[in-house]
């Protein structure tokens, strides 16, 4: 298996910064358009367990616009073979000073695109510096 295709690392990586600036703006549309449409797909959240498109969807046009804005950290998008990429990064919100937050997403290419079929989202304290 060949990992981290360049082409197709550029193709995740644009779906994902596709994701992030829609995360942000709350466009609904294009983050209902990005999780694969399947009882499967799954969005393990901070306080929630959604399972399937339709509760993710519900939850995405229940949430409040506001506080959306955040800045990632060490973002890291793997891609296996043609069709399968994990995407990972941190991100830091104002609003929760001394957090950090982790997200994972599992993208998988399908005929109608790349999709994300499973995410995570945490939020623990910021861990100590192990160099200071």
């Amino acid at each position: 298996m060949e990992i981290d295709l360049p082409d197709v690392l550029a193709e995740v990586t644009a779906q994902f910064a596709r994701y992030e600036k829609a995360l942000v703006s709350n466009d609904v549309a294009v983050l209902d358009e990005l999780f694969r449409n399947d009882s499967r797909t799954l969005r393990y959240g901070v306080g929630e367990n959604l399972y399937g498109h339709d509760e993710i969807m519900a939850f995405r046009a229940a949430r409040s616009p506001v506080g959306l804005g955040r800045r990632t950290d060490k973002t890291l998008i793997s891609t296996y073979g043609r069709d399968t990429a994990v995407a990972s990064t941190l991100f830091y919100r104002d609003s929760l000073p001394g957090k950090v937050g982790r997200q994972m997403q599992t993208w998988i290419r399908f005929p109608e695109g790349w999709r994300i079929v499973a995410a995570h989202v945490s939020i623990i304290a910021e861990p100590k510096d192990p160099a200071a």
